[in-house]
């Protein structure tokens, strides 16, 4: 079971940011950029793996790196961050034109996340279920995709979301330009939780990670 660590409120250098928008000014806010993934894309079509599956894993690791998104409000209403986050992920049901939600705990290890990201995929490939593994844990973030389109902005708008902490990634269709391949990324963050700072930090290690696709082919553990 995960754990989340409370927060102390004294010695926590954002808690006039966090009280004033979370309280007084409740404010969330979206980020739309283009990342370069042409030695990304190009590493996935030389593995046997696949580009959602990798693209969660990348968001997941940024995630998991940086306490403030990981926070969360405790059944007191106190900030706490958890230990880890793990992915939940929208799958696409094209016969019906809905989809459901899966999760997958998140590894650090990309091709042991990749391997058990597949399966729970397959296990529910029939279900038309919203959440057929029941509730996602409340230790997770949001990814979709939109692969049918590019965009240059997309906003979430969330009723009685102020609450939710937890970034809220949507991904858009690849585009060709100038001989680089480009993915929209929107980036949904409540700025309780962060600041444009932040937003922008995710983004350029996001950039970083996508740059290198070395990650994408490494081996499986048992081929190690």
């Amino acid at each position: 079971m995960e754990h989340r660590t409370p927060i102390d409120l004294d010695s926590w250098p954002r808690r006039q940011h966090f009280d004033h928008y979370l309280h007084a000014s409740p404010c969330t806010y979206a980020l739309t950029v283009e990342v370069d993934v042409t030695d990304f894309v190009a590493a996935v079509r030389a593995s046997e793996r696949r580009t959602y599956v990798a693209q969660i894993w990348a968001l997941s690791a940024i995630v998991d790196r940086h306490p403030e998104f990981r926070l969360s409000l405790d059944e007191t209403g106190a900030p706490a961050v958890w230990d880890r986050v793990h992915p939940a992920f929208t799958v696409f049901h094209a016969v019906s034109e809905t989809f459901s939600c899966l999760w997958v705990p998140f590894d650090p290890d990309f091709p042991a996340f990749h391997d058990a990201a597949v399966r729970t995929i397959a296990e529910h490939a029939a279900s038309e279920e919203f959440f057929p593994q029941g509730e996602p844990p409340r230790n997770t973030f949001d990814v979709s995709s939109l692969p049918w389109t590019d965009f240059t902005g997309f906003t979430l708008n969330i009723q009685k979301g102020w609450a939710h902490l937890a970034p809220i990634v949507t991904l858009g269709r690849y585009v060709d330009r100038d001989g680089r391949v480009l993915l929209p990324v929107a980036l949904q963050i409540h700025h309780a939780a962060a600041d444009g700072f932040h937003a922008a930090r995710f983004v350029n290690e996001l950039r970083e990670l996508l740059a290198d696709g070395s990650w994408v082919t490494a081996p499986a553990a048992a081929e190690r």
